[in-house]
């Protein structure tokens, strides 16, 4: 019987992308794994499909970036960077045709797309944004990617976490989501505010969730977690617009009167809570400090400025297109976190009580 891709793969320990990888030379992959490999083929005595190499080596020119919605900056900022490190046309490589692909946050769009890009033969994909939850559509999405890898599609994720079934196949520039929140709490801690109410984006999004679990984590290490019920009362769930920020906003005044502070799901969010309080007759941050997240270039001009917290979106996308393109060796195992950082601005401050030397 011949010796098959998965024979080899099972040898070396890796996967049968990884295996197709080394042998088409069209990825850059470890020196070690490519060692098994090579070792693996020379002790099987495998032989390569001539044709089969030659038909998975012909991808297109054509590279499919994935986000959720091109009209939030977040994605825009993203996406501009990734295209302007596949079209560039002076690389070694070439430029490619990049192709933003609007999900509009369905998952059904998602994988329509990633069908869409297999039958093009793209030569990439990028995966923006958080990913939503469910073991179902993360099987979906895991399958459409190995069909890509097997085939000699370059992928990368950019701001979603890891797919471990995929950890060889698939590159991920992962962001901080946690640790900035864990940050963002920690800071209005220290300012004196107790009474912290707390806007998340759509819960079956991992990047909603990874932000919330750093809130909380922040006040459990104050000793203000509470109950799961007491947490819940305090965190309303919606959409990142405006209009869902403001709603949110009404709701944790009417559930928490005395509330101090809000933490918003990103910096849009964060407009539409502050408009909201604005419209109750309360003053930022006088009445009530107001922070969010991912410091679009909106929110150093707000008044008053954004405390937020920084995601290098755009170096973090540039760093996305060079993987997609191969001009950039992969990080160790696969997967880069870009740390956060906590910009203070104007719009937090002491609680009143605790600014005239009250009790919080």
């Amino acid at each position: 019987m011949a010796v098959t891709l998965a024979d080899v793969a099972a040898r070396a320990g890796v996967s049968a992308a990884t295996v197709s990888r080394v042998l088409n030379g069209n990825y850059p992959v470890a020196g070690s794994t490519k060692e098994r490999v090579l070792r693996a083929v020379e002790d099987l005595d495998y032989v390569v499909n001539g044709h089969a190499r030659a038909l998975a080596a012909s991808t297109s020119d054509l590279v499919g970036v994935l986000v959720n919605d091109v009209a939030d900056p977040f994605f825009g900022l993203i996406a501009s960077a990734v295209q302007g490190e596949i079209s560039e046309s002076d690389s070694p490589v070439g430029g490619k045709l990049a192709v933003v692909c609007n999900t509009g946050g369905s998952p059904e769009a998602e994988l329509n797309y990633l069908t869409l890009l297999e039958r093009q033969r793209a030569a990439g994909v990028v995966l923006t944004g958080g990913a939503v939850e469910g073991t179902e559509h993360t099987a979906a999405v895991a399958v459409r990617l190995a069909r890509l890898a097997a085939s000699g599609t370059r992928i990368v994720l950019c701001g979603r976490p890891p797919l471990t079934p995929l950890a060889e196949a698939v590159i991920t520039v992962a962001f901080d989501n946690r640790g900035g929140a864990q940050r963002l709490t920690e800071h209005l801690l220290g300012l004196g505010h107790r009474r912290i109410g707390y806007v998340a984006g759509p819960a079956e999004r991992t990047t909603t969730r990874h932000r919330l679990e750093g809130h909380r984590a922040a006040l459990a290490a104050a000793g203000l977690g509470g109950s799961p019920e007491q947490q819940d009362r305090l965190t309303v769930h919606g959409y990142y617009d405006r209009s869902s920020g403001y709603d949110a906003a009404l709701e944790l005044l009417r559930r928490e009167p005395g509330l101090t502070a809000v933490v918003a799901a990103n910096d849009t969010v964060a407009l539409g809570v502050c408009a909201a309080l604005r419209d109750q007759g309360l003053r930022i941050p006088e009445d009530v400090s107001v922070a969010g997240f991912d410091d679009l270039p909106f929110s150093v001009d707000a008044v008053p400025a954004l405390t937020t917290v920084r995601i290098p979106l755009q170096e973090a996308g540039a760093r996305a297109g060079r993987l997609v393109m191969g001009r950039q060796a992969p990080p160790p195992g696969g997967v880069a976190t870009v740390r956060t950082e906590l910009m203070v601005r104007a719009s937090t401050a002491a609680p009143r009580a605790v600014g005239t030397g009250g009790a919080a």
